[in-house]
């Protein structure tokens, strides 16, 4: 359907789509496009840090003095999803902490309750999600069974979403920025369909911040 749309489109930003690699690629044979929050090998992608938020939120579990850190898996095809896990697996690396993953799981409210389900029957007390939607839904899953959060279980989302601070308790997360992805992206298609190639073969990495809310606690002795 996109193709059919092609002649009326001078330029392309790609967000959180399903199209596979070969599909973008040749998409980008017929106008200039840009991808966001994923890399593909020949065009030209905008990210968040992945890497660095994922590092962040492992310090900040290992300082308030949890060793042992549950990874919520978001879908097995999402590229951040995989980059995530990368990190989390590296930085428990470096810092002496023991990583665990439950899923995959759809990247919703309700896949973060299914995650729950699965975190308590392994006994998790620090849990990183995927995505705050799923982090929600966790804290949600865990509240409903009488499990207190983060008394008894500290939650950490990704990406700083609308709601994520206006749940209770609020939601520690790793803030992408999100309008500052989709600037740079436009300033930049705008740039390549007026004939500006892209600057080298790397992505361009966009810094992310840790935002410390009520979600996260030392744990309970």
């Amino acid at each position: 359907m996109l193709e059919h749309a092609l002649p009326l489109i001078d330029g392309l930003v790609v967000g959180s789509s399903r199209l596979d690699d070969t599909h973008l690629r040749q998409l980008a044979k017929e106008i200039p496009v840009i991808v966001l929050n994923r890399v593909v090998n020949g065009l030209p992608s905008i990210i968040a840090d992945n890497a660095r938020g994922m590092r962040r939120a492992i310090e900040h579990l290992a300082v308030l003095g949890h060793r042992v850190i549950w990874y919520a898996a978001g879908p097995d095809a999402s590229w951040a999803n995989g980059a995530r896990y990368r990190a989390l697996r590296e930085a428990s690396l470096e810092l002496d902490i023991v990583e665990h993953r439950v899923g995959p799981y759809p990247p919703t409210v309700q896949g973060g309750a299914q995650a729950a389900d699965a975190l308590l029957e392994r006994g998790a007390r620090a849990v990183i999600a995927y995505n705050d939607l799923m982090a929600i839904g966790v804290m949600r899953r865990l509240q409903a069974k009488g499990v207190r959060v983060p008394q008894d279980v500290s939650v950490i989302g990704f990406d700083d979403s609308f709601g994520s601070d206006l749940v209770t308790p609020g939601l520690t997360t790793v803030a992408a920025p999100l309008v500052r992805l989709g600037e740079l992206a436009m300033v930049n298609v705008v740039g390549m369909v007026d004939g500006n190639r892209w600057r080298g073969s790397e992505p361009i990495v966009v810094p992310v911040a840790l935002r410390e809310r009520e979600s996260t606690a030392p744990p309970r002795a």
